[in-house]
């Protein structure tokens, strides 16, 4: 059974892409420096993320790719290695990104709690002992780099709570409502005119978007400004069963069948998208500004050294969890 793990601290690293200065690496623009150690992969201001905190969170990120989408990564041989890059790109921008959030929360005059480090200790020890002693030898890890990790993630989730603290989590059931509805989309107005005249006669609308429809789907769910504002218009003021008019789009031309008008479910759902949205664009406004004032260096050398490995005896994912089980500030 694939397993499905929501986790605050993944949704915080998500939110931003850190803009450093130099040659592109994945969606993070780095520095190339000399004057690193083997050990280290990159420097923000004055502190440095070190390979075995690296390889934690890429390994992590390996192996929860292979959880939650059935990827056996066992018998994959990284050919031309699309999955590899895209892993090790992730690693260097979440890292980053949580670095560069404890920087701009201790500007921000914030710091953990003395029970709180106290629980990211004791998050450290759970995820170590967790560990056999391949996937130690292999990240080369000690329990003093989880709780680095540790701590930067819990106060970079400290910055986000501090930032988006006063946003507005009022969402109305209109402004998140998604609504259920079968469409016919042609791009020829004579097509439009023969499905419009179809529709007029009485014809079953299912029967004549299976004949007519050019769009992939005739059934479709969707919310406010997920369709062109021609058809947000149309569609939203439709009841159950009620059928649009011609709507006339740069594209071509849509009618619509309303199925449900409100999915509570999804509605609920949408709710939590929207606030999310909300909160980003708090915490960007702060958080993109303060980003032109760090200095940042990459080493470039040791990270091309650094390979994705397929290790059967390697299946440590439970970083996150585990810190979501304690760090839940």
């Amino acid at each position: 059974m694939k397993k499905h793990i929501k986790y605050r601290c993944l949704a915080v690293c998500m939110i931003v892409a850190l803009n450093l200065a130099g040659c592109t690496l994945g969606d993070t623009q780095v520095m190339v420096s000399a004057g690193f150690t083997d050990n280290d992969v990159f420097k923000i201001k004055n502190e440095v993320c070190t390979l075995p905190e690296a390889r934690v969170v890429m390994t992590n990120y390996q192996n929860m790719y292979a959880t939650m989408y059935g990827i056996d990564l066992w018998k994959h041989e990284f050919g031309n290695n699309d999955l590899e890059k895209y892993v090790k790109d992730l690693t260097i921008s979440r890292m980053a990104q949580i670095m560069t959030m404890g920087f701009l929360a201790k500007e921000k005059d914030l710091e953990l709690s003395k029970e709180e480090k106290e629980k990211v200790k004791e998050a450290a020890e759970e995820y170590y002992e967790s560990l056999n002693e391949t996937e130690k030898e292999y990240m080369d890890v000690k329990q003093g780099d989880i709780e680095i990790l540790y701590q930067r993630y819990g106060l970079a989730n400290k910055l986000y709570t501090h930032l988006t603290q006063g946003v507005d989590d009022e969402v109305s059931d209109d402004e998140a409502r998604v609504m259920e509805a079968q469409q016919i989309f042609v791009t020829e107005k004579e097509k439009a005119r023969e499905v419009g005249k179809q529709l007029k006669e009485g014809a079953d609308f299912l029967s004549v978007a299976n004949i007519y429809n050019e769009a992939p789907e005739i059934d479709i769910t969707f919310g406010r400004n997920d369709v062109v504002p021609e058809v947000e218009e149309a569609a939203f003021s439709l009841e159950n069963d009620q059928v649009s008019r011609r709507i006339k789009t740069e594209k071509g031309y849509y009618f619509l069948k309303c199925i449900n008008h409100y999915n509570q479910e999804k509605t609920d759902d949408n709710k939590s998208v929207i606030l999310e949205k909300r909160r980003k664009e708090a915490f960007d406004d702060v958080y993109m500004e303060f980003l032109d004032t760090l200095s940042s260096e990459f080493n470039e050398e040791v990270w091309k050294k650094v390979k994705v490995e397929v290790n059967k005896e390697v299946k440590t994912d439970s970083f996150f969890e585990v810190y979501e089980k304690y760090c839940n500030w």
